[in-house]
């Protein structure tokens, strides 16, 4: 059974709120931006960034455990973390090269937000191709390693005596402003129609109770059909 199908029988036991939500919802996400948070361990910082990524429609947020591990605050995040796909990397070893490779072979450039960065701002950076951006740790920012893979260096316009704006801020600053642009371009930015059908399909099994027991008895039932 494809995943349309696969959602059409398991949306039967959602809630006619939730699935109008899905269908809304669902063509306004995107996997043409992505955002990596490298060992970010402030819960409340974690935390606003899932709840930015959810309402900004990015689908996936790419976290980066090598020190620290990655938690969230549930009064924070108010149940956001559950649309939002986590890719965790906290394997033994780098796990910076690991989703950078990872990312490059899906085909994003990698953005790193630093001060030091010159000329590219949210404001102007081109959007024709699909884009990672990186976040580093509260304290010291990006790793070197992810300075120096960076494809792109990110620089968010400052007017004040600190140096650099809170890890969630820069988040929301330069995840909002691309986003915005990226709504109003001509770039094709949504899911095309196997992604949406996956996504709705993923987001019902987690509201649906059973929901792996059920769709295993519609696949049982259409192999009889067939049969």
């Amino acid at each position: 059974m494809t995943d349309q199908e696969l959602y059409e029988q398991l949306s039967a036991f959602v809630s006619d709120n939730k699935r109008e939500l899905f269908d809304r919802l669902a063509p306004q996400r995107t996997r043409h931006i992505t955002a990596v948070l490298e060992d970010i361990y402030q819960p409340h910082n974690a935390s606003a960034v899932v709840r930015t990524c959810d309402l900004l429609g990015i689908q996936d947020l790419h976290i980066v455990e090598n020190r620290n591990k990655f938690t969230v605050s549930p009064d924070v995040t108010l149940g956001s973390s559950k649309w939002v796909d986590m890719h965790r990397y906290r394997e033994q070893g780098d796990n910076t090269q690991r989703c950078i490779d990872r990312l490059r072979a899906q085909g994003y450039a990698i953005v790193v937000t630093s001060p030091r960065a010159e000329n590219v701002t949210p404001q102007t950076i081109p959007l024709d191709k699909p884009l990672a951006f990186c976040f580093g740790t509260e304290l010291t920012g990006a790793s070197d390693l992810l300075m120096q893979q960076a494809d792109i260096g990110l620089r968010i316009p400052m007017y004040g005596f600190t140096e650099s704006y809170n890890i969630s801020v820069s988040a929301a600053i330069v995840l909002y402003t691309v986003m915005e642009r990226l709504r109003a371009s001509e770039v094709p930015w949504q899911l095309d129609a196997a992604s949406l059908a996956s996504l709705k399909l993923g987001w019902a099994r987690k509201v649906v109770h059973s929901a792996a027991h059920l769709e295993q008895r519609f696949k049982d039932d259409a192999a009889r059909a067939e049969g």
